[in-house]
Formats: C-alpha cells, structure tokens, sequence
C-alpha cells in the first residue's frame, strides 16, 4: 500500500493538469466542508512532485494535483495547512491526466461536455496528436459506441463552443443532436442561428436552436440541388436565415445592411409576385 503523507496546502497547485471538471457544485462543498470538520478527510487527494517547482504569490508549488480538486477547496476554505495525500508518479502529464478522469469516473462522473473539452484542451496543449488517441488514453474502457458519441461531442466543443451559455448543461442526446448537425454541414447555420442569442441563458439558446435542428435532421439537404437553403450570406454583410415555425416560415436577415429599407424592398418584391 502506498505510503500516506500530509503536505502543505499552500505546495499543491490545483491547476497543474487540465481538469475535466471545469465547475464545483456550491452545495455539494459546503456540504463536503461540515463533513470535514465533523469527521475529517476520509479520502486523501493524489499528487504528483513537480519536476520543476513553480513559485506564485504565497509560496513556491511542489506538487501537482490529479484527483481531489474538491477535497482541496474545501481544505483551503476551511483554513487548513496542510491535507493527506498519496504521492503518484505518472511518468508523461498524459499518464496523470488518465489517472485523474479514472479516479472522477469512480467517484462522480463529469459531464459529457467537460469529458470532450478536456479531449480538445489536451490536444490544444499538445499532449496528444488526435481526438482518438486521446480518448483511447483518457477512456480506455469505453465500448467504441462511447467513444464515437464523445468524438462526435468534440467537434460540437469545437465549433459552438464559444458560442453557447454554460454548455455543461447539455444532455447527451443534445449533443448528439448538434454533432449530427455539424457533420452534415451546417456549422455556418448553427452559428448564425446563435448568434442574437450569444449570452443568453441555456434554455433560450436551446429554444432558438431546437427548431432550426429539428428542420435539419427531418429534411437533410440535397447534395446535388444544396436545397432546401437555409442560410444566406452576403459579402454585404447581409445573412438571412430560414427558420420554421408551426406554421410557416420565418426568414432573419441581420447583420449591418439588415435596415428597414431593405425590408421594404423585399415586401415590395413579394407584392410584385403576389399582390396581382
């Protein structure tokens, strides 16, 4: 059994890998917090010794953490100095990021899109070459049904990703929604659909996408005729967008030559057609 040790708080840099997690639950800290100090830490965090200590504002860090990010906050927000940990010895920063998601997986998995940004940070930071190595690396007990469905994730992370509110509130199947999406083609779309809708809340950007997605997925574009369009974008600066409604259509135009004399000839174009 591995050696237990009680090393400084102020010596254990909680940023020293990519974390999956990428938001802790406030309750569920507090709650972690009065458990603490009623019954002590039951669980030592794991570290690793950096090769190179890292000097910041109070001190020097001399370990990096892989699991127990929680466990630490509450720590140090109870005023403690120092905490119980097993000393690791990953040999690549690759190796301890696998040990992290191993040890959240067991004690509370993360959510689907923290599990793909950590894929796409990972490789950003040049751990790994490919979103499959990476997965392969980081899960590999995953059945390849799993491990498709989180590729997929990764390439909604990267496309939308800055686009959308608190994405962690995502579900599964609304992430394989969007994925199907992107896959056909229609990452221009999704993003022009967001965009009057960039920082509002979840549930709003969801309403706005959910209808043009659903149109999407029932209706795929023909390949050869590129019809039904659904997105137009102008040098001008002009993009106009086809969204459906229950009983119709609505057409968006935005962007600087969205004026109302625009409009007025475009009204003025369907009475032509139709008014006779």
């Amino acid at each position: 059994m591995d050696p237990l040790h009680h090393l400084p708080l102020a010596e254990i840099d909680p940023q020293a890998l990519l974390r999956d997690r990428t938001a802790l639950d406030e309750d569920a800290l507090h709650q972690l917090q009065r458990s603490i100090l009623a019954e002590g830490l039951r669980a030592p965090i794991e570290v690793w010794a950096l090769s190179t200590p890292r000097p910041h504002d109070t001190g020097t860090y001399r370990y990096g953490l892989i699991s127990g990010l929680r466990r630490l906050t509450a720590a140090r927000a109870l005023g403690l100095t120092t905490i119980p940990a097993f000393l690791r010895t990953p040999q690549t920063i690759a190796q301890a990021l696998a040990q992290m998601v191993t040890e959240n997986e067991v004690r509370e998995p993360v959510t689907p899109w923290e599990k793909a940004a950590l894929i796409l940070n990972a490789i950003d930071e040049g751990h790994f070459d490919t979103p499959d190595t990476a997965i392969a690396a980081l899960f590999p007990s995953l059945p390849r049904t799993s491990r498709s469905r989180i590729r997929n994730h990764v390439s909604v992370v990267e496309g939308l990703g800055p686009l959308l509110t608190d994405p962690t509130h995502l579900t599964i199947r609304q992430l394989d929604t969007l994925a199907a999406a992107l896959q056909s083609g229609h990452e221009d779309l999704l993003t022009a659909t967001l965009h009057p809708v960039i920082g509002q809340g979840v549930e709003t950007q969801w309403s706005t996408l959910r209808p043009v997605l659903q149109d999407v997925l029932r209706e795929p574009t023909n390949p050869t005729t590129r019809r039904p369009r659904r997105l137009l974008k102008l040098r001008q600066g002009l993009t106009i967008t086809r969204e459906p409604t229950p009983s119709g259509w609505i057409l968006r135009f935005s962007g600087p030559q969205a004026r109302s004399g625009l409009i007025d000839d475009v009204l003025d174009k369907v009475e032509e057609w139709f008014g006779g």
